[in-house]
């Protein structure tokens, strides 16, 4: 039994050394450059390519491999109709939390006034304090409650989600927070059936001094069906473009338009004057007037960006804003997103396989009719 033992720990440790020894080699090589740009593009080669079986392979067979493409394409348009059915659930079940989502519009804006028992929460594990700390906080509420005038509803609601969410706290500015101050509520709304697939937010505004507008609106129009010259690069509906609306601005109250001077000098009297100019902004506001998708198609790169941009918040406000609005003001839907973003990190390094799709019904694309790379939501 001693001479096994011994034998099992000398097999074991030589193990271990080899094992070690492999280890640090490994890292060795990991923090050599040249090895790793060898082994990158070592990498880069094999991903996506082709093994040049197929143009091996007879007529014959190519020519049947030709009707499973056909199958295949037949296969992305029953793809299409089952996002199409996915749209109309989306469009039944948007009819059932709309009575929530409009009493949780009553409450921030103060028309509805919640009892007692709507306001009881139990706090988690975590969030339990002991009796002495529970009192200590509600000394000091009143002792703010008092200092405070009565707020009505819940003040700065929308603002503070559109901060907390750096998607969106992206696009304000300082001048823009005034007037979100008076946004009530944003609604999500879809086509009718039978109607070309798309969906409306609208932003709807109490009075203010800044505009005569009650609700700004923003559409897009949907597509789900495969291309017809790329049928394969079919994978769900895409977002296709987009109109805003028109600000109706009070006057001298656009945040979108700057007024800047500037010295011209004469070129043949030399004398200097000073000229006005009316020039774009940067602003929320700006996200109403989306440039224009010409019959054509053709955009610039720099139209292509904004819209691309463009879609990627739409979508996100439809998805995520609207439906989760109370624990994005709370900052809870923040650190869901990123620990999100943590577990699919960890997944995509275990899994090169891993899609992030599949965690989704709806995976909404978008580019316009340019053709150009989709921009995954």
């Amino acid at each position: 039994k001693g001479t096994l033992s011994c034998c099992f720990h000398i097999a074991f440790l030589t193990v271990y050394v080899c094992l070690s020894s492999a280890r640090q080699l490994t890292v060795q090589m990991m923090q050599n450059p040249q090895i790793l740009a060898a082994l990158q593009e070592r990498l880069d080669g094999l991903n996506g390519s082709p093994s040049g079986y197929m143009e091996s392979l007879p007529k014959v067979v190519k020519r049947r491999v030709n009707a499973l493409k056909n199958l295949q394409v037949k296969c992305a348009h029953i793809e299409a109709k089952f996002y199409e059915e996915v749209h109309e659930l989306e469009r039944k079940y948007a009819a059932l939390y709309q009575p929530l989502f409009d009493k949780r519009s009553d409450i921030v804006k103060a028309a509805y006034e919640p009892t007692d028992e709507e306001c009881e929460w139990k706090a988690d594990e975590e969030e339990e304090l002991t009796d002495e700390m529970k009192e200590k906080a509600k000394l000091e509420e009143e002792k703010k409650d008092e200092e405070k005038e009565d707020p009505k509803g819940i003040p700065e609601f929308w603002l503070t989600v559109f901060k907390n969410v750096d998607l969106l706290s992206d696009m304000l500015q300082e001048h823009d927070e005034p007037i979100l101050k008076h946004l009530q509520d944003i609604k999500v709304k879809f086509s009718d059936p039978g109607q070309p697939m798309s969906f409306t937010l609208e932003f709807h505004f109490e009075a203010n001094d800044f505009f005569t507008n009650t609700m700004l609106t923003k559409t897009y129009k949907m597509r789900s069906e495969p291309d017809e010259n790329d049928p394969f690069s079919f994978d769900g509906p895409e977002i296709m473009c987009c109109t805003g609306c028109t600000i109706d601005w009070t006057k001298g109250k656009n945040v979108t338009l700057k007024t800047i001077k500037k010295k011209q000098k004469h070129k043949g009297r030399g004398t200097v004057r000073t000229v006005t100019k009316t020039v774009p902004n940067d602003s929320f506001f700006n996200f109403f007037t989306p440039p224009e998708v010409p019959e054509n198609g053709e955009l610039d790169e720099d139209s292509e960006a904004v819209l691309a941009a463009d879609f990627e918040i739409g979508h996100f406000i439809r998805e995520r804003i609207v439906p989760r609005a109370v624990l994005y003001f709370t900052g809870e839907a923040i650190e869901d997103d990123d620990d999100d973003e943590g577990e699919e990190e960890a997944d995509e390094e275990n899994d090169p396989d891993y899609d992030p799709k599949v965690s989704s019904p709806l995976h909404t694309h978008t580019h316009t009719h340019t053709h150009t790379q989709p921009v995954p939501l």
